[in-house]
C-alpha cells in the first residue's frame, strides 16, 4: 500500500470517528465518544472498507488514554487493595464456569469440535486464542468473529444498561479535580510512560502501552506531580479513537461470516453478561463497591474499553485494570491445560 493510499485511509478513519462521536453526542448516547465511533467504524468495516490505525498511531492513542485513566486513581482507591483478592477468587470461578458452559453451548451452535468451541468461548485474550488455534491447525476465522461480536456487544450494551439504570456516564474522562495537566506535565508523563513500556512488556501483560500510561498517570496524581487529569483536548480524541479501534476489528469480516456466527456470538455475550452479573453481585459486598463498578471490572471486554467505561462511571481504575489483567493471566494458564486434557482423551 502506497503512503498516499495509507494516508487517505487514515483520513477516512478519522473522519468516520469524528462523525460517529458527534452524532452520538447529538442523539444522547451513553459514553458517546466510545460508542459512536465503534458503531460507525463497525458498519464501515463490515461493508468492506479496510480501516486500520497505523501501529504507531494506535500506540499513541493507548498511551494518552492510559494516562487519562491512571490519573483518576486516588489514595482512597489504593487503600482498598486488601479486599481485592477475595473478589478475584470469585472472578476466577466465574471465568472457569464461563469457559466450560460456553464451550458446551458453542459446540452445538457452531457444530464444531470441542477445542474450537473452547477457544471461541474463551472470555477475551483474542490474540492468544488465535495464536493457539493456528498452532493447533484449527479454523480460527469463526473464533475471531465470535470474540469480536462479544466485544462489540459488551461495548455497546453496557453503557446503555448504565443509562437505563440511571448511572451517570458523562461524555468521557475529564479532569479529576477540576484542573488539567499543563503541556509540560503531559509531555513529562508521556516520556516516562514510553520509558517503562519495555518493562511492562516483560510481564507479558495485555495492552502494555496502555498499562504504562496508567501507571504513570496514577503516580503523577498520587505524588501530586500532576493532581489534575489529562486535558480533555487530548483525552477525548484518545477515547474516540479507542471506540474506532473496536470497529476496525471487523475489517476483513464479510456480512456472510458475521451472519453465520451472529447467534454464537450473541449467545456467548448473553452467557458472559449473566455470569459476570452474578459474580459481580457476589463480590460487591466484599470490595464495598457499587455493582456497576464491579461488573465493569469483571466483564470480559477489552481492557482498554472497560477501563474507560470504569473511569466514566467513577470506578476504581486500579481495581478494573487488576481484574482484567488477572483474568488474562488465568486464561493464559488454564486454556492450554484444558486443550491438553482434550487431546489426551
Amino acid at each position: 500500500m502506497s503512503s498516499r493510499s495509507a494516508m487517505l485511509r487514515l483520513l477516512l478513519l478519522v473522519t468516520l470517528t469524528v462523525g460517529g462521536a458527534v452524532t452520538a453526542i447529538g442523539v444522547g448516547m451513553p459514553i458517546p465518544l466510545l460508542t459512536g465511533p465503534a458503531i460507525v467504524t463497525t458498519i464501515a468495516s463490515v461493508s468492506g472498507i479496510d480501516l486500520q490505525f497505523p501501529m504507531r498511531v494506535r500506540d499513541v492513542i493507548f498511551l494518552f488514554a492510559g494516562i487519562a485513566i491512571g490519573a483518576t486513581i486516588s489514595p482512597e482507591s489504593i487503600a482498598a487493595l486488601t479486599r481485592w483478592p477475595f473478589a478475584f477468587a470469585i472472578l476466577a470461578i466465574s471465568v472457569l464456569v464461563m469457559i466450560l458452559v460456553g464451550q458446551r453451548f458453542l459446540q452445538r451452535i457452531m457444530r464444531t469440535d470441542a477445542r474450537s468451541a473452547l477457544l471461541a468461548a474463551t472470555p477475551g485474550h483474542l490474540s492468544f486464542v488465535i495464536a493457539l488455534g493456528e498452532d493447533l491447525r484449527l479454523a480460527t476465522d469463526k473464533m475471531a468473529v465470535v470474540q469480536s461480536i462479544r466485544l462489540l456487544s459488551l461495548t455497546l450494551l453496557v453503557p446503555f444498561a448504565f443509562k437505563l439504570s440511571g448511572v451517570e456516564t458523562g461524555v468521557g474522562i475529564g479532569p479529576t479535580q477540576g484542573t488539567e495537566m499543563s503541556l509540560l506535565q503531559t509531555a513529562t508523563c508521556a516520556v516516562c510512560a514510553v520509558a517503562i513500556v519495555p518493562i511492562i512488556k516483560v510481564t507479558k501483560l495485555s495492552a502494555p502501552v496502555l498499562m504504562a500510561g496508567m501507571v504513570v498517570g496514577a503516580v503523577a496524581r498520587l505524588t501530586e506531580f500532576a493532581p489534575g487529569g489529562l486535558s480533555q483536548w487530548i483525552a477525548f480524541p484518545a477515547l474516540a479513537a479507542i471506540g474506532a479501534l473496536i470497529g476496525t476489528r471487523f475489517a476483513g469480516i464479510s456480512i456472510t461470516q458475521l451472519r453465520e456466527s451472529a447467534v454464537a456470538g450473541l449467545v456467548s455475550t448473553a452467557l458472559a453478561a449473566t455470569l459476570t452479573l452474578v459474580a459481580a453481585w457476589a463480590a460487591t459486598g466484599i470490595v464495598q463497591m457499587p455493582l456497576t463498578h464491579v461488573f465493569v471490572a469483571f466483564a470480559p471486554g477489552g481492557l482498554e474499553t472497560m477501563a474507560i467505561m470504569g473511569a466514566a462511571i467513577g470506578a476504581n481504575p486500579g481495581f478494573v485494570a487488576a481484574a482484567h489483567a488477572g483474568r488474562l493471566l488465568l486464561l493464559s494458564v488454564v486454556i492450554p491445560i484444558l486443550i491438553s486434557r482434550m487431546q489426551n482423551f
